[in-house]
């Protein structure tokens, strides 16, 4: 059986383990000030066109998320951001553990717009009971979005300049960024990002590494007394090469997007067919995430077969389930798929 639930489900790429095989044996400076990090980061301000960018290597995304949004807001304030966002539903409350509540807005297809947050900080503004009420404080989205939406060039545009005018950072969760960057019809590039955010993350986890995270502060202002913060919530790794080195590899020679490119071109082989059976999507995407609509007979057969992921309801018949590749996916496991759903739907 293969499992499509999740794109973390393997080790690493080769280039990394051979990367860490051929160091294995050097001393280095612990805690992320060694030269395989100094140089990791270097080749990120490079790739993403940031050259004044300070950057910071974590572990997870989930500690990446509640220390990134721990430094950016003063204790009364709360983070903007989708009711379907990671933050929100997948992360056993940690931001809000930290002392920062999560102020959520609807959206169907994973993305909030510039409209909706212009309206929620105009609605705190205006409230003559605001100061008994969690202020605004930044905005948090995820590129792709936790349903594999991805943004526009111009809608990243739009939020930014709200965020701006505001004065609050607009943060971009990228646990899975290679895979939105390399996703179909996708306009944004990797130069745009430190342009149209204050602060974003590279995923390493879900993206060929072991672990690691690389978070990148395009608003350098922001990150004063970052690793302060990084230390408090343990993700201050004392053998921080370990992250380095991995960045260093996935860097090297557009690695990062050749994996992310690989894991959606499979994802739209999935998507194409379901799509020709008929099937229907709960979103459409072209990332590496595919969310058919089954109905209940459908995924207890498709569950004897395949590992994947029940997603949501839809109605009392069906529901959405998620297929997920990675940048390890093997073209034999979407062949017997793809076969599977011709013969069974």
């Amino acid at each position: 059986m293969f499992y499509f639930e999740s794109d973390y489900l393997e080790g690493c790429c080769p280039q990394i383990l051979e990367a860490l095989q051929a160091t294995n044996l050097e001393q280095t400076p612990g805690y992320g000030e060694d030269p395989h990090c100094a140089k990791a980061a270097d080749m990120i301000r490079f790739v993403f066109d940031c050259p004044d960018a300070d950057i910071h290597f974590l572990v997870g995304g989930t500690q990446t998320n509640a220390t990134v949004i721990a430094s950016l807001l003063r204790p009364h304030q709360g983070v903007l951001c989708a009711a379907s966002a990671h933050i929100n539903v997948h992360e056993t409350g940690a931001v809000e553990h930290s002392g920062h509540k999560i102020l959520a807005l609807p959206a169907p297809d994973g993305k909030i717009r510039a409209a909706q947050v212009q309206e929620a900080l105009e609605a705190h503004q205006r409230d003559f009971s605001r100061e008994h009420m969690v202020q605004p404080g930044m905005v948090y989205i995820s590129f792709p979005t936790e349903l594999g939406t991805i943004y526009t060039k111009q809608e990243l545009t739009d939020l930014h300049a709200v965020c701006t005018e505001w004065e609050i950072p607009l943060f971009i969760d990228g646990a899975r960024l290679g895979y939105g960057l390399e996703a179909s019809g996708c306009n944004v590039l990797p130069k745009d990002l430190p342009r149209l955010c204050d602060v974003f993350y590279i995923g390493g986890t879900k993206q060929g590494a072991l672990f690691g995270e690389a978070v990148v502060f395009s608003d350098t202002r922001l990150s004063e007394d970052f690793r302060y913060f990084i230390k408090q919530n343990g993700g201050m790794l004392a053998k921080g090469r370990l992250l380095g080195i991995q960045f260093e590899a996935l860097m090297n020679n557009g690695l990062y997007f050749q994996l992310a490119r690989r894991a959606d071109r499979l994802a739209d082989r999935i998507r194409a067919a379901f799509a020709r059976k008929g099937i229907a999507f709960l979103v459409r995407n072209t990332t590496n995430q595919v969310f058919p609509v089954l109905t209940k007979d459908a995924i207890a057969r498709f569950a004897a077969e395949f590992g994947f992921e029940e997603w949501q309801a839809v109605d009392a018949e069906h529901s959405a389930v998620r297929f997920c590749t990675s940048w390890a996916t093997p073209d034999r496991a979407i062949d017997d798929l793809e076969a599977y759903i011709e013969k069974n739907l």
